[in-house]
C-alpha cells in the first residue's frame, strides 16, 4: 500500500517544489533525483507484487471522495474561467453540463454507494506503472535541458518552465491514480486531471494557434468526460456497483452501458477517428509535451480503460462497433502517415494508428486480442518516446523537423540516427513486439466473428505503415556529401535519456518473453480463464532475428567520413561531389532526391473526409445499440 501512496503522491510533492524553485540547477537536481525515484518505486512495485496476482487495498472513502469532489469542482471553475477569458463557449457549455451531472451525482445519488476496495494492484496495473514511471521519468528528465535550449531557439517566448515542470509531474500523479483506482468514480477524477494537464501542456507558449489547439483537445475530451460521467450515474442508479473488478466480473447489461459510455471516453482520449484532430494538433506544443502525451499518459489512459472493459465487449455489437471505429483509425491514418513530412505529424499519425489497433483489439475482446493489445501498449510506449525525443533533438541541431532535411542524418549525428533507427524498427520489423502484436492480433481476428474484415484492415495498414517507415529511414541512412558535425552540441542530459530509451528498447524485446510469462498471461488466465502462450522454438527463432536485425544500427555507428565515396552516375556523366552533373547542352544541374508523398491519394483532408463520417455512423451505431439493451433492461 505504501508504495502505491508513494507513486500516487510524490510526484504531486515534486510537482509543488517545482513550481517554487526558480533556479535552472536546483531544478534539474530536483527533476533528476525524483525522476530517479518514481522509476525505482515503479520496478519496486513490480519485484513486490508481480506473483500476487490481483491485491485489493480498502482505503476509507472519505474525506479523500469529498476533497476529489472538491478538486473537481474547482477544476471546472478554472475551465470555466479559461473559456471565458478565450471566448471559447463549446468548453464553457460543456463544463457546466459535465459539472451538473457530477453534482447530481455527489448530492443525488452516490450516497448508497460505498465501495470496499477503492485501489488495487494486478500484472496489468504494473505494467501500466512500469510505463508511467520509468518512461515518463526519463521524459520529464529530457525536458530539463530540451527547454532550456527552447527557450533560446524562442527569445519571444516567456519562460514558464517553473509552470511547465509542475503540470508535467501533476501528470504522472494522474496517471499513477487512474491505473491504481479501483473506485470509478475515483478512476473519474483523475482522469479529468489528465485533460487539464494536457490542455495546459499543449498551450504552454500561448499563442494564439497554441491556445486554439489546447481547447481543441479539451473539447473532445470533455465530451468523453461527459459520457464518463453518465457512466457514473447510471451505476449508482441501477445499483451497479462503483468498483471496477465486481462491474467486470458482473457482466451482461449492467456492465454493457457503463462499459460503453467509458469506452467512448477512451475513444475520444485516444484520439480516434472523429477526434483524432487534437492529437495532431498537441504538436504545436514543446517535444516533451507530445512524447508524454503519446507513449507513457494521456492516450494510454483512453485504451487503458477499454482494455479493462474488454471481457465486457466482447461479443456484443457495441464491442463490434468501437473495433471497426478502431480499424479504420488504424487503416486511415497510416495511410495519412505517408502524406506528411513534418516528423512529428508522421509520428502523430503513427500513434493514432497504432492506438487504433489496440482499440480494435479491446472491442473484439478476445483473450488472443488483449494479449496482442497489452504487448501492443508496451512496445509502442517505449518506441514512441525514443522517436519523439529523437526528433526534438533533430530539430533543435539542425533547425528543421521535416523528413527531407534528416537527409543523410547518419553522417551528421551518427548516434541519434542509429538511435532513431532502432526506434523506427521496434515500430514494424521483426522480432521487435510491435510486428510480434500485430501478427498476434491477426491470429485473434481470424478466430473472432466476421474477423477477416479485420483481417484485411491490418493487413492493409501495415502495409501501409511499411511504407512511411522505410522511406525515412532510407532518408537517415543516405550519404550526402560531407557535412558539418551537429551531434557534438546535444547535451549529456538528452544523450542519457536516448540512450536508455534505445536499450530498453532492445531490451524489452529481448525480455518479451518473460513479460508475456510472467505479466501478462497470468493475468488473461484469470480474467478470461485461457491464456496465450509463447513456444519456446518461437522464443528462439526471435533472438536470432533480433541479433540479426541490430548488425545494420549498430554498424552504422562505425562509418568513417574518409572512407571512399563513389560519386553517383546519372545519365552517361558521372557527377560531382556536391551531387551536381552536367546535363543537356552543357548546362550545369543539382541532383536532388525526395521521397514520394503521395499526398493526391492520402492528403489529411481527403483520408479525413472518409474517416470522419464513417466513424460517426459507426459511434451512432453504438449508442443505438446500447441504447436499446438499457431501454430492455
Amino acid at each position: 500500500m505504501d508504495l502505491l501512496f508513494f507513486l500516487i503522491l510524490f510526484p504531486f510533492i515534486a510537482a509543488i517544489v517545482l513550481l517554487i524553485i526558480k533556479s535552472d540547477n536546483v531544478r534539474g537536481a530536483v527533476v533528476g533525483v525524483s525522476a530517479l525515484l518514481i522509476a525505482a518505486v515503479s520496478v519496486w512495485l513490480l519485484a513486490a507484487y508481480a506473483t500476487s496476482g490481483t491485491v485489493f487495498f480498502p482505503v476509507s472513502p472519505e474525506p479523500m471522495g469529498e476533497m476529489m469532489f472538491l478538486i473537481g469542482m474547482g477544476i471546472a471553475l478554472f475551465i470555466l474561467y479559461m473559456g471565458v477569458r478565450y471566448k471559447n463557449y463549446i468548453a464553457i457549455a460543456l463544463t457546466i453540463i459535465q459539472s451538473a451531472l457530477m453534482v447530481y451525482f455527489e448530492f443525488g445519488i452516490s450516497h448508497g454507494v460505498v465501495p470496499e476496495n477503492n485501489f488495487f494492484v494486478d500484472q496489468f496495473t504494473i505494467i501500466m506503472a512500469l510505463i508511467i514511471g520509468v518512461i515518463g521519468s526519463l521524459i520529464c528528465v529530457y525536458a530539463v535541458s530540451y527547454m532550456k535550449d527552447f527557450h533560446k531557439h524562442h527569445p519571444e517566448l516567456k519562460d514558464r518552465r517553473r509552470t511547465f515542470f509542475f503540470i508535467m509531474f501533476i501528470f504522472l500523479t494522474a496517471m499513477f491514480g487512474l491505473v491504481f483506482a479501483n473506485n470509478l468514480a475515483w478512476l473519474f477524477f483523475f482522469w479529468e486531471i489528465t485533460t487539464l494537464s494536457s490542455f495546459l501542456l499543449i498551450g504552454y507558449t500561448q499563442t494564439d494557434e497554441a491556445m486554439k489547439n489546447s481547447f481543441l483537445a479539451l473539447n473532445m475530451n470533455l465530451l468523453g468526460g461527459l459520457a464518463f460521467a453518465g457512466a457514473l450515474i447510471w451505476l449508482a442508479s441501477t445499483g451497479g456497483g462503483m468498483e471496477l473488478d465486481k462491474l467486470i466480473a458482473t457482466g451482461g447489461i449492467i456492465a454493457l452501458v457503463p462499459a460503453v459510455l467509458i469506452s467512448f471516453a477512451g475513444i475520444t482520449k485516444s484520439a480516434q477517428f472523429p477526434f483524432s484532430s487534437w492529437l495532431v494538433g498537441a504538436m504545436i506544443a514543446p517535444t516533451p509535451v507530445s512524447a508524454l502525451l503519446h507513449s507513457s499518459t494521456m492516450v494510454k489512459a483512453g485504451v487503458y480503460v477499454m482494455v479493462r472493459f474488454a471481457p465486457v465487449l466482447q461479443g456484443t455489437t457495441p464491442g463490434y462497433m468501437i473495433a471497426l471505429v478502431g480499424g479504420f483509425t488504424f487503416l486511415l491514418a497510416s495511410a495519412i502517415a505517408i502524406s506528411q513530412s513534418n516528423a512529428k505529424k508522421v509520428l502523430a499519425y503513427s500513434t493514432i494508428a497504432n492506438l487504433g489497433l489496440i482499440v480494435a483489439c479491446a472491442g473484439i475482446g478476445t483473450y488472443e486480442a488483449i494479449w496482442a493489445a497489452i504487448l501492443l501498449i508496451v512496445f509502442h510506449a517505449v518506441s514512441k518516446s525514443l522517436l519523439f525525443l529523437c526528433v526534438g533533438t533533430v530539430e533543435h541541431q539542425i533547425g528543421s523537423r521535416d523528413i527531407e532535411d534528416m537527409n543523410g542524418l547518419i553522417t551528421r549525428m551518427p548516434k541519434v540516427a542509429v538511435m532513431m533507427l532502432i526506434g523506427m524498427a521496434g515500430m514494424f520489423l521483426a522480432p521487435f513486439g510491435m510486428l510480434i502484436s500485430k501478427w498476434a492480433a491477426i491470429r485473434a481476428f481470424i478466430d473472432a466473428p466476421y474477423g477477416v474484415i479485420f483481417v484485411v484492415i491490418l493487413a492493409f495498414g501495415s502495409a501501409l505503415t511499411v511504407f512511411f517507415w522505410a522511406k525515412w529511414m532510407g532518408r537517415l541512412i543516405s550519404v550526402p556529401p560531407p557535412a558539418e558535425d551537429a551531434e557534438r552540441r546535444v547535451s549529456p542530459t538528452e544523450w542519457l535519456v536516448l540512450s536508455f530509451l534505445a536499450g530498453l528498447m532492445v531490451l524489452t524485446t529481448v525480455l518479451f518473453p518473460l513479460i508475456s510469462s510472467y505479466l501478462v498471461e497470468p493475468w488473461l488466465l484469470t480474467i478470461y480463464g485461457h491464456v496465450t502462450l509463447l513456444a519456446q522454438e518461437n522464443v528462439v527463432i526471435m533472438l536470432i532475428m533480433l541479433f540479426l536485425l541490430m548488425v545494420l544500427p549498430i554498424s552504422m555507428l562505425y562509418y568513417r567520413k574518409d572512407h571512399r565515396q563513389v560519386k553517383p552516375y546519372m545519365g552517361g556523366m558521372t557527377t560531382t561531389s556536391r551531387m551536381h552533373f552536367t546535363g543537356s547542352i552543357g548546362i550545369d544541374r543539382e541532383v536532388t532526391l525526395g521521397n514520394y508523398y503521395l499526398e493526391s491519394y492520402f492528403g489529411e483532408q481527403k483520408m479525413s473526409k472518409i474517416g470522419i463520417p464513417l466513424c460517426v455512423v459507426l459511434l451512432a451505431i453504438m449508442f443505438a445499440g446500447v441504447a436499446v439493451a438499457g431501454l430492455m433492461h
